[in-house]
């Protein structure tokens, strides 16, 4: 059967509804067909610009062009201000790439986050990334107000609800709900495991269709991590895409493992960048071939690669790891 592209079609959706073509899925969107056609997803990140201007927006996507099946737009990153992840989705649906649209549960109450939820759907934003969110204290509003009105849970709840039964938290209902695919996060590597498999389990049971980590940089912790997702059969409930990252010089990664939270890096890491000529091409090739060690994790549909104001270099990185096979993610350019 012939999939219609339908990223930036309209439709009018009723709860519980299947979209023609697309039976068994839950959104209108390329990312998640990708990853139910079972062919190895990559996503990427952007890090929405402190400015106005949607080129600085449209140049950051441009350079995952044919390499990147869907791309994360943070929400107040490090509790940082930015251009809103919602405005930035728009922007990229708007010219035919998938986005995935981050909210934190730091900065808006639940009639915040439901009025966003539905302005999204509207401009035609198919998936979301249910997250807690950076405490103030990590970003430059240290006296910033917390609201954390909901958790990643009970938002994964408030989502799901307003997708399948067609009504906010009110009860009161909504005529055209928004169809999104869900996802959240999941950080391996915070001891003790047993009580992140938990919170996994938790967060599925909740609704998540697709997980994404936080960096991986220590495999086998990872791999146990995933061993114990598989016995539960968490990986045959939603999709799980392990987060990688490159690390400019040795210096960088010190800096991230003491400053930001829940990140482990391992002392063979530090050593491979201390001792490499060029420490930035090195921190390219560990991420590289760390993108190659997880698809073949089982229970692994993808990966999520972050690299942090070195957005140019991951086009290379996932060229060179043969991820994705002979299979060439949309681009813009495509359709031209």
């Amino acid at each position: 059967m012939s999939i219609p592209e339908t990223n930036n079609q309209a439709y009018t959706y009723h709860p519980g509804e299947l979209l023609p073509g697309l039976e068994g899925h839950i959104s209108r969107g390329r990312f998640e067909r990708v990853l139910r056609n079972g062919d190895f997803a990559v996503t990427a990140e952007l890090a929405p610009p402190d400015s106005t201007d949607r080129n600085e927006v449209f140049e950051q996507a441009a350079l995952f062009d044919g390499f990147v099946d869907a791309i994360n737009a943070t929400d107040g990153s490090g509790a940082n201000c930015h251009m809103s992840s919602v405005v930035v989705c728009a922007l990229l649906s708007y010219i035919g790439y998938s986005p995935i649209m981050q909210i934190s549960c730091r900065d808006r109450n639940r009639i915040a986050i439901q009025g966003d939820l539905l302005g999204a759907g509207a401009l035609s934003v198919c998936n979301v990334l249910a997250l807690t969110g950076d405490d103030v204290s990590a970003g430059d509003h240290p006296e910033a107000k917390r609201v954390f009105d909901l958790d990643s849970i009970s938002l994964i709840t408030l989502i799901k609800q307003i997708r399948d039964e067609g009504s906010f938290l009110s009860g009161r209902t909504i005529t055209n709900p928004p169809q999104m695919f869900v996802g959240t996060s999941i950080n391996p590597f915070v001891p003790p495991v047993e009580s992140r498999i938990l919170q996994l389990e938790k967060k599925i049971n909740a609704g998540a269709d697709f997980i994404q980590t936080q960096y991986c940089f220590d495999m086998p912790m990872f791999k146990d991590f995933m061993s114990k997702a598989v016995d539960k059969g968490l990986t045959e409930k939603a999709f799980f895409l392990p987060g990688v990252g490159t690390l400019a010089s040795a210096r960088t990664a010190r800096w991230i493992k003491n400053n930001v939270p829940g990140v482990h890096i391992p002392d063979s890491i530090f050593k491979r960048l201390e001792g490499a000529q060029d420490q930035k091409k090195e921190g390219q090739k560990i991420c590289t071939e760390l993108m190659q060690q997880v698809k073949e994790i089982e229970g692994v549909s993808g990966v999520h690669v972050m690299a942090y104001k070195q957005e140019e270099c991951v086009a290379q990185m996932v060229q060179d790891s043969g991820v994705l096979g002979d299979r060439k993610p949309w681009s813009p350019k495509d359709e031209y």
